[in-house]
């Protein structure tokens, strides 16, 4: 299991979440997360989703 990290957003820039989130590989990371930000209410805010080496797996504006 690799670790990823969730950030999610205001317009302002504040911070709204930060989670670490463990999954098998970047694909299950871009389909199980989205999911989980679905959950979350987040899918429409600013956030992103990145590898332990810093790779963007997920991002919206």
């Amino acid at each position: 299991m690799k670790s990823y990290k969730f950030t999610a957003f205001e317009p302002t820039g504040k911070l709204i979440v930060e989670e670490t989130w463990t999954f098998e590989n970047d694909d299950e990371a871009k389909k199980q997360g989205e999911a989980a930000i679905e959950e979350k209410g987040l899918l429409y805010t600013t956030h992103r989703l990145v590898n332990s080496a810093g790779k963007l797996v997920l991002f919206h504006i």
